[in-house]
Formats: structure tokens, C-alpha cells, sequence
């Protein structure tokens, strides 16, 4: 049985320890490489020094020595140290092999051991390589998304090793791409995108020492996405300048950013321009251009604005009741870049701040003020303003505060019912008294029927005393109320009125007074 002893490569020197089950049963597996200082045990299963030990290696002796035999010589490689252990200066390939150690011990005891010695070599000549678009003076390599990337691994290592490509992203990670025992690993990826930017490293170990060496490459993908860049502002602590901000996210690396107006750019590399108030104007272009390694001057993407002015709109006439409460509102939504608009009261524009008198909100491009309990105070001219870079603009609203009274309401209502009741007593009063004047049919006076000729008269019994000869007077009614009569006098046709209105005339008036029976009585 072969026991493997775990090699610890301490500059120079390799050291191993094997636990020994019988005399020469144990053979012993060491490493060493090239150059090292290898110590190969013998006996160790006690304190006892050998007097004599002799190594062999292939049943050829190699060296011996001990506490009977004479120092070895100067320069010599292989010496045999006091505990019988063989020391070898500058291991060399040609050391591999099996090693026998013979010792005599006290009391005419003999002891041997087994050591087997590989010389191991590499990982060695580590080479990684990219295959990709392009390479930067520093190395890294680039590749465009889209693209194909081949990786190229190699080593050399003795007696074997194993490659291995491990890739290490800002999103993830993975230990092993690919991996192979033969002395080169390629491996080809299509495709790349922006994920597959990181770094790329190849390690080869040497599978009999476990030493390994490693090699990385860096490998960035250009991209270009398929949107432009963003133009914004933002005030700076000078007013008199504004700082106007060029963005492009999504792309590598970062581009090179021109901004101008009327076509006349200037680069920045913090991709902002800080611009004098003064030289910008209502309706002026300001744009952002883009430039990548990767379009041509044909395919540069640009973004910009034209400025416009603010101008702030709403009610500028308001009228509020004392202790109520009211919201003054504008809307701003020309202005480019967008207006800081804010409230002020009075016309030194005095600032107005959230309390409990005044709250400052805001719903899209809709400013408002809401004024809580007003008084004849508040009264007066309060300012909507906007202003934004080169432009400054203002809405007046005058507010009126009028006085108020809790029985205004009760006052109106007491009014309008009592004209309500003046206005039935004096129509019933006015329809009583004139109540004799009402014809049936169509009105005061007579109607006249055209089919028959008959005239209806009304006449009051109180009033008129012409028909008491002729016509029996009606006694009064219990309820007190005056009686009409109603006479029927038959009026000619208008065929024969003409011709016979002097002859019938007459003969009508005696007929009448003959045949005249009591008149119907009509009540009202």
C-alpha cells in the first residue's frame, strides 16, 4: 500500500512525512521541482540515529553515510544527514524515481523505507489571448456587441496540468467557462453583449503539485443603443449663468460631447456648458451633439431644445368673502427649460412660505395658493412668477375680500316670502272687487255668437235698475252675494240686416217683451 504525504514547498526546502507499517512496506510519494532542495526521509519511527545508511535508486547506490562513515565529500549533491535522511542539492529531472534507504541501527537492527520521487515542472509559458475588434494601448480588449469573441488558452506543466478559462462581470461570475487536460483551451463566444464585459482569466494547474498559475485579460464591449442623448439644465449659484447638461446612458465607452447654438459647437468633458444669461434669447436653439468611436460623422445623435419664455396664466380677478378660505391658481407650461414659478404677495413681491396662513402646492404645470381665514388684510395684488434662465414673467391676480353676514341668507328668505304674500293679498283684493266686470267666455261686455245671433248681456242686479218693471226681481241670496241677470236678444243674421233692419226692428222690441220670460241666473 502507498501512502501520499502532503509536500509543503517552503523556499527551498521539501519537506515529507510517511507513516511507516513495516520494514520497507511504506514507500513514500514526494514532489519537487526543478532547482529545489528535496529531503528524502528514511527512518522515523524513532529517536534512534542510524550508524549507517545507504540510498539507492533503482538498485543503483547513490549515496551513503553515517555516524561510522567518513563526511562526504565538498560539492557533493546527494548527502546522507545524521538521522539517515537523503538530502538532494538542486533537484534535477533526471532525480525522478524510487528510492530504497537501507540503515543499520543500534543492536545490529536493520530498518528500510521506500521514497518515490517525481519531479514536477510548470505551470509554465502562460499565455491568455482575445481574439476580438480591437486592442487599447494598456492591453484591454474591445469587442463591438454583436461581435464574436475567441479566448485562447495555454500552458506547460509536468507530468500533467488542467486549463481553464473563469470569467468575473460587474453582474456575475462563473469559475469555469471551459476547461480541458491538453496543453491549449480555445473557446468561442458569439454575440457579446454588454453582460459578457469583465474579465477573463486563464489558469492552468499542475495536477501532481497543485501549482497553478493564472493569466488575465480584460475584454470591454462597445455599444451604441438606439436612443439619443438627453438635454437638461440646472441654476448654478451665479444667476447670471446656467449650466445646460448632455447625457447619454446605455452606451460604452463615454462619448464625446459637443454642445453649441446657431452652429457653432464647443467640446466639453464633463458634459456640461456653463452659458452667460445674456447671450440666450426667446426661440433660440441650444443642441447636444454625440460623437462614438463607433458612428461616423453620418450616424452622430444629437438632442436639443429651443428656448422659450414662460408665461404664466390663470384668473386675474378674484373675489372671496371674509372668513373663508380661497385658492388662487396659474399654469405655466411654454416655458423651455422649465420655469421655477412661485407665489408673492403685494407689489414689493414679498416671498410667500407654507403656514398656517398661506399653503404652496403644486399639480403638474398648476401652481396654487390657498389662503385660509381672509380678512380685509389679505386684500390686494398677489404675483404668479416664472423665471427661468433668460426670461422672467408675471401673472397679477388681484384678490377682493367682501364683507360677509350670517343672516344674509334668513334676511333674503323673509323678504321674498313676505313679498309673496303682499302679492296674493293684493290680486285676491283686486279679483273681489272687480269680480263684476268678468265675462263669460272672452271678457267684459258682449259676445256674439255667430250662428244663432244671440247677444249675451251681464248686468248687475245691484247696479242697474233698467229691467225691475220688466223683469221679477230675485230675492238676495242667504250668503249675501249680489245676483247678475241675463238677458237673450235674438240679433238678425247679416244676410237680411241691411234690408230688414228698419221694418224687424220694431216687431223684435214688442216680440221681446212679450215672450221675455224670467232671465237664467248666473252666479259668480
Amino acid at each position: 500500500m502507498n501512502t501520499v504525504a502532503t509536500v509543503a514547498l517552503l523556499g527551498v526546502f521539501l519537506t515529507a512525512t510517511a507513516a511507516v507499517s513495516g520494514n520497507g512496506s511504506t514507500e513514500t510519494l514526494m514532489t519537487a521541482n526543478p532547482g529545489d532542495i528535496a529531503v528524502l526521509p528514511c527512518y522515523t519511527v524513532g529517536n534512534e540515529t542510524p550508524s549507517l545508511t545507504t540510498w539507492t535508486k533503482d538498485g543503483r547506490e547513490v549515496s551513503s553515510g553515517g555516524v561510522s562513515a567518513s563526511p562526504p565529500p565538498a560539492g557533493q549533491r546527494l548527502v546522507v544527514l545524521h538521522d539517515g535522511s537523503l538530502n538532494i542539492i538542486g533537484v534535477l529531472t533526471g532525480d525522478e524515481g524510487s528510492y530504497l534507504c537501507s540503515s543499520i541501527l543500534p543492536v545490529n537492527r536493520s530498518f528500510q523505507a521506500r521514497v518515490l520521487l517525481q519531479v514536477t515542472s510548470g505551470p509554465d509559458e502562460v499565455s491568455a489571448s482575445i481574439s476580438a475588434n480591437s486592442v487599447l494601448h494598456n492591453g484591454t480588449v474591445v469587442a463591438y456587441r454583436g461581435s464574436s469573441v475567441t479566448l485562447n488558452c495555454s500552458a506547460f506543466s509536468y507530468p500533467s496540468q488542467q486549463l481553464s478559462w473563469a470569467f468575473k462581470g460587474a453582474s456575475y461570475s462563473n469559475d469555469t467557462l471551459a476547461s480541458t487536460s491538453e496543453s491549449s483551451l480555445g473557446f468561442k463566444m458569439e454575440n457579446v453583449q454588454p453582460s459578457t464585459q469583465g474579465v477573463y482569466t486563464c489558469m492552468a494547474l499542475n495536477t501532481v503539485s497543485n501549482k497553478s498559475v493564472s493569466k488575465s485579460t480584460e475584454l470591454l464591449v462597445y455599444y451604441v443603443p438606439g436612443t439619443h442623448p438627453d438635454c437638461r439644465w440646472e441654476p448654478t449659484q451665479d444667476p447670471s449663468y446656467v449650466h445646460f447638461i448632455c447625457s447619454w446612458f446605455g452606451l460604452y465607452p463615454t462619448p464625446k460631447l459637443l454642445w453649441g447654438k446657431d452652429g457653432a459647437f464647443q467640446e466639453t468633458d464633463r458634459l456640461t456648458a456653463k452659458v452667460n444669461r445674456s447671450l440666450l434669447s426667446d426661440g433660440q436653439i441650444l443642441t447636444c451633439k454625440a460623437q462614438h468611436q463607433l458612428l461616423n460623422l453620418q450616424e452622430e445623435k444629437s438632442c436639443s431644445f429651443t428656448l422659450m419664455s414662460p408665461y404664466p396664466v390663470g384668473d386675474p380677478l378674484v373675489t372671496a368673502l371674509e372668513a373663508t378660505s380661497i385658492t388662487l391658481t396659474c399654469s405655466e407650461t411654454t416655458s423651455s427649460p422649465p420655469a421655477n414659478t412661485t407665489w408673492r404677495r403685494g407689489l414689493q413681491q414679498d416671498s410667500i412660505v407654507t403656514g398656517s396662513k398661506y399653503v404652496l402646492s403644486e399639480d403638474g404645470p398648476t401652481f396654487k395658493l390657498t389662503i385660509f381665514n381672509i380678512s380685509k388684510d389679505d386684500e390686494g395684488v398677489y404675483f404668479c412668477r416664472s423665471e427661468n434662465p433668460f426670461a422672467v414673467r408675471e401673472l397679477e391676480v388681484y384678490l377682493t375680500v367682501k364683507a360677509s353676514s350670517a343672516y344674509t341668507g334668513a334676511i333674503i328668505g323673509v323678504f321674498i316670502a313676505a313679498l309673496i304674500v303682499g302679492s296674493a293679498i293684493i290680486v285676491t283684493k283686486t279679483l273681489y272687487s272687480s269680480r263684476h266686470r268678468i265675462c263669460l267666455g272672452g271678457g267684459f261686455g258682449q259676445m256674439m255668437e255667430e250662428e244663432n245671433g244671440d247677444v249675451l248681456s251681464l248686468v248687475d242686479s245691484d247696479d242697474e235698475q233698467i229691467f225691475q218693471d220688466t223683469v221679477p226681481q230675485l230675492p238676495p241670496l242667504t250668503n249675501g252675494c249680489h245676483t247678475t241677470l241675463v238677458q237673450i236678444h235674438r240679433i238678425p243674421s247679416s244676410d237680411h240686416e241691411d234690408a230688414e233692419s228698419s221694418d224687424t226692428r220694431p216687431q223684435q222690441q214688442e216680440d221681446t217683451e212679450q215672450t221675455q220670460e224670467p232671465a237664467d241666473l248666473v252666479k259668480f
